[in-house]
């Protein structure tokens, strides 16, 4: 029989994230900008408080908090450790990871995606990294987060250790009280938003991602 606890949760999150995404698309284009320079300002700012020797990043697409110059903002606050390690997605949804190279080292993928073209270095290069940076539609104030549908940091997540800050970017407006979820879902330990910079969360206790 099907599990009708499982479809309510997916029929959940697919409507909390169509009204987010559409909220994202309307914002106006200035303030988008203005909202992507505040996060990246305070990411760099816990990059030089942690001083982590590997940091994941991504490229975000479209209204994505951050906005395109993310991977450079990022590998400038590491130099000299070394580049961000970019996400690339595999045919099976999970991630790959390669360093970011520049611009120029980036091509087109599936999902609207931009990512390293080559030095791919398997999907467990992940678990080296001191920070990670994930994108999010949503997270809620236990860390529970919402994504695009596809299960693709969930797995990525399942393999970092206890003790890394595993941190999502969002719009002021997308740390929400509660987000639909399951037991394979993967809680971030941090969100930056533009209006309030980094905050620090509380996963839920038992969850897979308790620190």
């Amino acid at each position: 029989m099907p599990d009708f606890s499982d479809e309510a949760v997916r029929l959940a999150k697919v409507d909390l994230r169509i009204t987010l995404l559409a909220r994202r698309r309307a914002l106006p284009g200035p303030l988008r900008r203005a909202a992507a320079e505040r996060v990246r300002a305070a990411l760099v700012d816990l990059v030089q408080r942690v001083r982590p020797e590997l940091v994941t990043g991504y490229v975000p697409v479209g209204s994505e908090p951050g906005g395109p110059e993310l991977p450079d903002v990022l590998a400038a606050a590491l130099a000299p450790a070394g580049p961000p390690l970019l996400p690339v997605l595999r045919p099976d949804l999970d991630l790959d990871w390669a360093p970011y190279g520049g611009p120029g080292s980036l091509v087109a993928a599936g999902r609207g995606m931009r990512e390293p073209s080559a030095g791919r270095l398997g999907p467990g290069a992940i678990a080296a990294a001191g920070l990670i940076v994930v994108p999010a539609v949503a997270v809620d104030r236990r860390g529970v987060r919402l994504g695009r549908g596809g299960g693709s940091y969930d797995r990525a997540l399942a393999r970092v250790g206890e003790g890394v800050l595993t941190v999502a970017l969002l719009h002021d407006g997308e740390l929400v009280d509660s987000v639909p979820s399951r037991p394979h879902d993967r809680p971030v330990r941090a969100v930056i938003t533009p209006s309030d910079g980094l905050r620090m969360l509380a996963p839920p206790p038992g969850s897979p991602g308790t620190r």
